[in-house]
């Protein structure tokens, strides 16, 4: 810390907060650090970093000016997250992850650099806020590459949109881009993971006649019915089934239809529990490989 910087004396009418004219003097209470006027916030935070430089971490008195630099600048935080205020997340969740790249600009800044504080805070401050979209805003998980890529193609596509008149195709955005037209594809399919909505939204589509209102992609999207894939069976068994002997069928008709056990089988039919399963499953086997190779 220079000589100069520890001599200084700052006025901060506005908040009505006198700071020390030297390093020896103590510090002034600033008992709602937030309500500090930006302006005046500003001159203090250089008294207060240059504090911040001398004191041994862990004291009270660091811990002190730390959390008063803290609380001075959030309205620096609050100003860098207004940029993001197009998106879904609560604004107070946004502010919080902004507040912890405001307390690494803190931790880091040194004063030899000669440069303001804000200069120096707002690129933590935003790139946390951009980490934790980054981190957090996908609705499905995408490889980083495609992640970083999508924002590109949105800057390539509102530039192009608005230079052509129209929307750009994919090869006019790969030339921009320097990309393969298959890359482009893939950003553009990542894209559609960042946000996903609720089934049971309504649909884009007008309201049915009727109907206050359109019907929620839950009612529009179709299922596969398993019972298809059965009633095509049971015609293939139904042209099989004559091929099979007698006792065959009728051991068939007493497992399946009748929901027999093997032994109550034999028993019916006066043959072991073991011979009627060797004879089912000679039977069942024959009839899969007719159903597989049925045309």
């Amino acid at each position: 810390m220079t000589g100069t910087s520890a001599t200084r004396s700052v006025t901060t009418r506005r908040s009505g907060i006198a700071a020390p004219k030297s390093a020896a003097d103590p510090l002034p209470r600033v008992d709602d650090a937030g309500s500090v006027d930006p302006r005046d916030a500003r001159a203090l935070t250089k008294v207060f970093l240059d504090r911040l430089a001398v004191l041994e971490e862990g004291t009270h008195d660091y811990q002190y000016v730390r959390n008063t630099l803290i609380e001075m600048n959030l309205s620096l935080v609050r100003f860098v997250a207004g940029r993001f205020r197009g998106r879904a997340e609560q604004m107070e969740d946004i502010v919080q992850v902004g507040t912890i790249g405001l307390i690494k600009a803190i931790d880091r800044f040194d004063l030899t650099r000669e440069v303001e504080f804000t200069t120096f805070a707002i690129p933590y401050v935003t790139g946390e806020i951009k980490r934790f979209f980054r981190d957090t805003g996908w609705a499905v998980h995408v490889p980083r590459r495609l992640q970083e890529l999508r924002v590109e193609l949105a800057k390539a596509t509102d530039e192009l949109s608005s230079r052509l008149g129209r929307s750009p195709s994919v090869r006019e955005l790969a030339e921009v881009m320097n990309l393969s037209d298959e890359e482009v594809i893939e950003a553009r399919i990542a894209s559609n993971g960042y946000r996903a909505n609720s089934l049971d939204m309504p649909a884009d589509e007008a309201p049915q006649r009727g109907h206050g209102s359109a019907r929620p992609w839950s009612e529009r999207i179709g299922t596969t019915d398993e019972n298809l894939e059965k009633v095509e069976n049971l015609h293939v068994l139904e042209r099989l089934l004559p091929c099979l002997d007698e006792r065959e069928r009728r051991i068939l008709g007493m497992r399946f239809g009748q929901e027999m056990t093997q032994s109550q089988i034999g028993a019916q039919l006066g043959i072991s529990q073991m011979h009627v399963s060797r004879l089912l499953s000679r039977t069942l086997a024959r009839l899969r490989e007719h159903m597989l190779t049925d045309g």
